[in-house]
């Protein structure tokens, strides 16, 4: 059977032979099969549609990424670049960022076997392959304990989302006084109004101190989820009434995936407006389906639960790699291929998006099983 270039079964595969010189670009699109394919269709379905103004982009961002320094090579890149309008976290990758904010250092170690015993004695803490001294997990708690407590900002009821506002004001305002000229995570979402939430916020060093301070009583500060959950449903909600898309850019899996896919399914099915799903979907992970790894998370058995448009399949990917391999690439390929583009400056307009999600629910009339 004759294979044409672009007929029904694909591309004709004739790559060009990569030179010592070889751009960015023609490295991408010698990507011709399996997951080097699919890491092709992710870079360029987000450069060509994801940068596009009228999507807004929740980035979700599991592992430890920030003690490998990802946040500053790519993850603040594309934050200032417009690309990445809200964000989901785990805990411990804010946390973790503030080690760099401090100047606490942090080394590549150059391998991943060592004698924990002897880092153990030496009180140095080890992940993989980045290890950090002991003491900066101290001082950072320390922090954390000092900026709630005195803070009188954070005496009451609140989400992460407004929780980490308020720490990127509040550390944004330290180290210009000190001159610390390290970008944080924390301190360019202020700058830029990024919400950034953590689905568990129980699960980290920073949910660990905040328990501490609430058993002792030296904080009023609660953290309610259910504020988190209402305002990232009424963020995507508020995006798609005007008459935007909404895209999921998914760094490995764990809670921050569901909790940012879960948007839709609480649109559609809690809240009981009309929704379609999410219209772009870029997921880079290790896990697998066979396994529960993935559960409701690959985009076909996604679009079963609502949380994917399912006119939009042909816009999602998974790339079965790790993140760390992959977000270099597809950062340096969306910067190099899309124009940056206006920032939504979300956390700037929680409070209306809220106000138009209730008012659309009293005018529905509340839940859709009733």
């Amino acid at each position: 059977m004759q294979m044409h270039d672009h007929g029904e079964y694909g591309r004709h595969i004739m790559p060009s032979p990569l030179s010592a010189h070889a751009t960015l670009n023609q490295v991408v699109y010698a990507m011709t099969a399996y997951n080097g394919a699919r890491l092709n269709e992710a870079c360029r379905l987000f450069a060509e549609k994801l940068a596009q103004p009228d999507v807004v982009i929740g980035l979700t961002i599991a592992g430890a990424m920030t003690p490998g320094g990802y946040h500053l090579s790519c993850i603040i890149p594309l934050m200032e670049a417009g690309f990445v309008d809200w964000i989901v976290t785990t805990g411990a990758n804010i946390y973790h960022d503030l080690h760099y904010a401090f100047g606490y250092p942090m080394y590549q170690s150059g391998r991943a076997v060592w004698d924990d015993r002897v880092l153990r004695n030496a009180k140095m803490i080890r992940i993989y392959d980045v290890l950090f001294p002991e003491d900066a997990l101290y001082k950072t708690d320390l922090f954390f304990q000092h900026m709630v407590r005195e803070g009188g900002e954070f005496q009451h009821v609140m989400g992460t989302g407004e929780f980490y506002h308020l720490c990127g004001n509040y550390i944004s305002e330290r180290n210009a006084t000190l001159g610390i000229k390290t970008k944080t995570l924390l301190g360019t979402a202020f700058t830029l109004n990024i919400p950034i939430y953590t689905s568990s916020p129980g699960d980290s060093s920073i949910g660990m101190n905040l328990a501490a301070l609430q058993l002792m009583g030296k904080t009023l500060l609660r953290i309610d989820s259910s504020i988190d959950v209402n305002e990232t449903a009424a963020l995507v909600y508020s995006a798609k009434r005007a008459n935007k898309k909404s895209a999921v850019v998914i760094l490995g899996g764990g809670s921050p995936k569901n909790f940012a896919l879960q948007t839709e399914p609480q649109i559609q099915q809690i809240f009981g407006l009309e929704e379609a799903g999410h219209d772009y979907f870029i997921q880079i992970t290790d896990a697998r389906p066979d396994t529960g790894g993935l559960s409701g998370a690959t985009p076909s058995e996604a679009v079963t639960w609502g949380k994917i448009d399912p006119d939009k399949l042909p816009d999602t990917v998974v790339v079965y790699t790790d993140s760390t391999i992959a977000l270099p690439i597809l950062t340096a390929f969306v910067l190099r291929n899309a124009q940056p583009k206006p920032h939504t400056a979300l956390y700037s307009f929680r409070e209306a998006m809220m106000r138009e999600l209730c008012a659309a629910m009293k005018k529905n009339g509340g839940n859709a099983h009733e």
